[in-house]
């Protein structure tokens, strides 16, 4: 079993590494049957070789190693950082721990410069620390030099006790140093973010290399365009009639479009391939859970996540990595992901150690305070956050006047905006396993404008993130705010349904607006506008009214606006037969889903499931009379399986309890702010439960899936986690 276990552990730390150092002077590392293949090695920086010419897509060459013959040798030759064999009197300090792993020096004080004290092998607490002094033990030959990030504690700052092992061709000498031992402390004012650059030229979308800039675009003049649509009810209504409830669907898609100064005669000018298409730059900060429930395959798993965004970002695009569990830290500062600032990320991202409690309110605030505090801002600015627990610091208890927790107190005020505030930072919120606060999360997402995403099974968490970027590495147009204005003096807005996104009318009705912020690239929004609509007395038609767009270029920063032709309905005076819109009927089904799962979610939190049970239930009758049901749609085919899913995990108050209020909650984000969401245990976008994911998405998901499957012998190896996990195995 245990040798089961470590070649599960390699198999995923191989698909972790995208670039493997093509020059080793030693063999493949041998496994000891006896010892835990550590996180450490598991997930070592030391194995992604920097290199100015990558694969565009992982393939299975480019991290497949194949394992060592010799693994009945101890472990204890081996260095479980970079899986190289530590020799004495190689030229190499060698660190031996109280707990007697061996580790090279120079390897093992990587972590310790965040302050770990923790053995990465067995997880012993060390009392006597190693400490890096300057110009000590240069790397092996072949292998990159060590990185200091900036920021980070000096190199003789961090200690508390030093064992040294000083290897010499006639023998070994042990020398200690004892220094009291603290984690430098942290600027008052994170404005120590990476330049933007003085040559700053916006990334491409390149659907087989998203961190790779194209030259072919420089060109071009790049252009992002709203396609308006709409849709009536019905086609006409009588000219003796009217109507106060009259339904529009108004529906929107961007979608970016490339203009060639000098277009051949056979050649469009006006299209080409969004592979090409440049995008906007994107400053990140991931703010990830480390308290003591993370630790195991968890923690290995979201280092392995945060891996393949850091691969995937640009050069252009600046990443922060903020850790909390009792307390918060800023592991990284904002940095431009090149070559240097990949090494440098991945380092911090492997020095994670879990211990401690949950606090999200400290890591939320201290993520907000990186994007605040920054000198530069990309166009382009969101928060990840990851959480598997409960908030224990700021809402765990609720008090007399108020029964419910006030999740606003999680979300520092820059975030979700307010009246002394001018910016607002998404937060895409991930609930981790069973065990997290689905209701906290949600709010979370909600407030700032972001998803919530519930991950259900361990394995999909680096699909999840996958989605998540796919979408953010695609912003084509921002601060998109669509106004209605009525083209009869007859004619009134009565209302406007838009799901979360904020919404208005009018004191008049001549007005409503609605503000959807950024779009990705191909992502559409449907609202439902509800008019009066009066007697016509002689014409054929009857104006109702227009739709106008207004939204920023996130690259050109300039402002562009798009008005629709005017919406007029056939005002025939003899009945006909008037044409029902499927369009329209669809988008009433997926609000009224929504509403029948915020319904049943209030009546579940309430103890009643049984009664949730029933409002699903009707909620699907309903469904299947509708016209777009009956013509097969597929959306409300989705719809139906999505609300027969949400029963099945109401059966009883624990299934509600571990997976369904997270299930509802993730399926309330996706339709109230109409994107993707990773749901349950899958995030695959052939399952009719998963929409509103675009082709960049999409893209990202399958590179995703391809770096964790590519390898058909990394796949066998990877089935016996399944069994010895809480966690059943993905579907």
């Amino acid at each position: 079993m245990g040798s089961k276990w470590r070649k599960a552990k390699l198999a995923l730390g191989l698909n972790l590494c995208l670039y493997v150092p093509r020059t080793l002077e030693d063999s493949p590392p041998s496994i000891d049957t006896g010892e835990r293949l550590s996180d450490a090695a598991l997930l070592s920086p030391t194995n992604w070789a920097l290199s100015s010419s990558r694969p565009a897509t992982p393939t299975p060459s480019s991290h497949g190693l194949k394992l060592s013959k010799s693994a009945s040798k101890s472990s204890k030759q081996t260095c479980s950082i970079c899986l190289t064999k530590m020799k004495q009197g190689g030229g190499h300090a060698i660190f031996t721990a109280e707990c007697s792993h061996s580790f090279h020096f120079h390897c093992i004080t990587s972590n310790v410069k965040h302050g770990n004290q923790i053995c990465p092998v067995c997880r012993a607490k060390w009392k006597e620390i190693p400490l890096q002094g300057p110009n000590f033990d240069p790397p092996p030959p072949g292998r990159p030099a060590a990185i200091t990030p900036v920021g980070w504690p000096p190199q003789n700052d961090a200690l508390m006790t030093v064992v040294r092992r000083l290897p010499s061709p006639r023998r070994d000498l042990n020398r200690r140093h004892i220094i009291p031992l603290y984690q430098a402390p942290e600027p008052g004012i994170f404005d120590d973010d990476e330049s933007l650059g003085e040559n700053y030229r916006p990334a491409t979308l390149d659907r087989n290399s998203c961190n790779k800039d194209d030259d072919s675009t420089a060109d071009n003049k790049p252009s992002t365009t709203i396609e308006i649509k709409t849709y009536l009810e019905v086609s006409s209504a009588l000219r003796s009639n009217s109507f106060d409830d009259f339904t529009i669907l108004v529906n929107l898609k961007a979608s970016t479009t490339m203009k060639r100064q000098n277009p051949s005669r056979n050649q469009a000018s006006s299209l080409l391939q969004l592979s090409q298409s440049p995008r906007a730059p994107v400053d990140l900060v991931t703010v990830l859970d480390i308290s003591g429930s993370m630790a195991g395959t968890k923690l290995a798993l979201l280092k392995r996540a945060m891996g393949f965004v850091i691969q995937n970002l640009g050069s252009n695009d600046r990443l922060s990595v903020v850790s909390f569990s009792s307390t918060a830290r800023r592991l990284f500062p904002l940095r431009r992901m090149t070559d240097v600032g990949r090494q440098q990320a991945l380092q911090a991202v492997n020095s994670l150690v879990a211990n401690g409690g949950t606090n999200i309110a400290e890591g939320l605030r201290k993520g907000a305070k990186v994007m605040e505090d920054r000198r530069g801002k990309n166009p382009v600015a969101s928060i990840i956050l990851l959480s598997d627990g409960q908030d224990t610091y700021t809402v765990s208890g609720s008090g007399a006047n108020q029964p419910q927790p006030n999740y606003r107190l999680l979300v520092p005020l820059s975030i979700h905006g307010g009246e002394n505030a001018g910016f607002q930072i998404p937060v895409h919120a991930f609930g981790f396993g069973a065990d997290h606060d689905a209701s906290s999360m949600h709010s979370i997402s909600e407030i700032s404008g972001g998803t919530f995403s519930f991950i259900e099974t361990e394995a999909v968490i680096q699909d999840a993130f996958a989605l998540c970027i796919g979408g953010l590495l695609s912003v084509v147009a921002q601060e998109l705010q669509v106004a209605i204005e009525c083209s009869n003096s007859r004619v009134r807005v009565g209302s406007m349904r838009a799901g979360s996104y904020p919404s208005r009318v009018a004191v008049d009705g001549r007005t409503g607006f609605v503000d959807i912020g950024d779009l990705y690239a191909d992502e559409e929004r449907d609202f439902l506008v509800s008019v009066h609509v009066p007697e016509e007395c002689c014409g054929n038609k009857t104006s109702l009214l227009k739709v106008k767009c207004v939204y920023k270029d996130p690259i050109s920063k300039e402002m562009a606006t798009l008005e629709s032709e005017e919406v007029e309905i056939e005002r025939p005076e003899i009945a006909g037969r008037a044409v029902v819109s499927i369009e329209v009927d669809r988008q009433r089904n997926r609000l009224r889903a929504a509403e029948a799962m915020a319904q049943a979610r209030a009546v579940a939190e309430q103890g009643d499931l049984t009664g949730a049970v029933s409002i699903l239930e009707s909620c699907r009758k309903v469904l299947s009379e509708t016209v777009s049901a009956k013509s097969g749609d597929r959306l409300c085919m989705a719809l139906d399986a999505e609300l027969k899913e949400m029963q099945e995990r109401m059966a009883s108050r624990h299934v509600y309890e571990a997976s369904g209020r997270a299930y509802i909650l993730s399926g309330l984000s996706s339709h109230s702010w109409q994107r993707a969401t990773a749901r349950g245990d899958s995030t695959d976008g052939s399952s009719l439960v998963q929409a509103y994911q675009t082709p960049s998405m999409v893209e990202m998901l399958t590179r995703s899936q391809a770096m964790l499957l590519g390898s058909p012998s990394a796949q066998r190896l990877v089935q016996p986690l399944w069994s010895l996990g809480s966690q059943p195995k993905p579907r």
